[in-house]
């Protein structure tokens, strides 16, 4: 491959990690300005909740990986997204309510965008395969759990639903095949499927992890 292609490579690439993190960005603030709104905040609050929710994560990750300052803060773009998302979901009541659970739907669609672009770019920052991983979860989780905690709620990652398991999964299929050589785009459509797929379905049919057993129990 010439430098000419290689360069056209990488550009494609930045371009498709931009993508898929605005996108990741507009769909958990979405989650979080429904949820915000549901909880009867008033317009700041579901402003603040939205953008929290669809930074918190990446700005971890960013931090982890000495990538300061946090491209969720100082980036324009995060904070217009997000705004957008919050004044949507504000303003367009009939259009989210004929979303069937508009908050799963958006949470599950934003956990596998930021379950890939936080494993890629763990690896582009030259993090090995197990922090990239990992990284990718973090960043697929904060954002809720900032959404829970500030709302009063238990994390859903620390209830028994299929959430952090769905995006652990997503980064360690993005982060397998860029070891393998998949193409770029492959491997990161077959990532977003499983974790969507994975986090979606087990909330309609109630899929769940196995509950540890208890000693304390009372009873025969």
């Amino acid at each position: 491959m010439s430098v000419y292609e290689l360069a056209l490579a990488s550009l494609a690439d930045r371009r498709l990690f931009t993508f898929l993190d605005l996108a990741g960005t507009f769909a958990f603030a979405i989650s979080g300005a429904v949820a915000a709104r549901n909880r009867g905040l008033d317009w700041f609050g579901v402003c603040a909740i939205a953008f929290a929710v669809a930074c918190g994560g990446g700005v971890l990750r960013d931090l982890c990986i000495g990538a300061v300052p946090p491209a969720g803060i100082a980036d324009w773009r995060y904070l217009a997204v997000a705004m957008a998302a919050a004044s949507m979901a504000l303003a367009a009541d009939a259009v989210v309510v004929r979303l069937a659970q508009p908050v799963v739907l958006f949470d599950s669609i934003g956990l596998g965008l930021f379950a890939v672009t936080g494993a890629q770019k763990a690896l582009a920052f030259g993090q090995n395969a197990e922090v990239a991983i990992l990284l990718g979860m973090v960043t697929a989780v904060g954002g809720g759990v900032v959404r829970d905690v500030l709302l009063n709620r238990v994390p859903v990652i620390l209830r028994r639903e299929i959430y952090a398991s769905a995006a652990l999964l997503a980064a360690a299929v993005e982060v397998a095949g860029e070891r393998l050589g998949w193409q770029s785009s492959a491997r990161t459509w077959t990532a977003l499927a499983v974790c969507f797929a994975l986090r979606y379905l087990s909330v309609h049919y109630r899929w769940h992890l196995p509950r540890a057993s208890g000693r304390g129990r009372k009873g025969g």
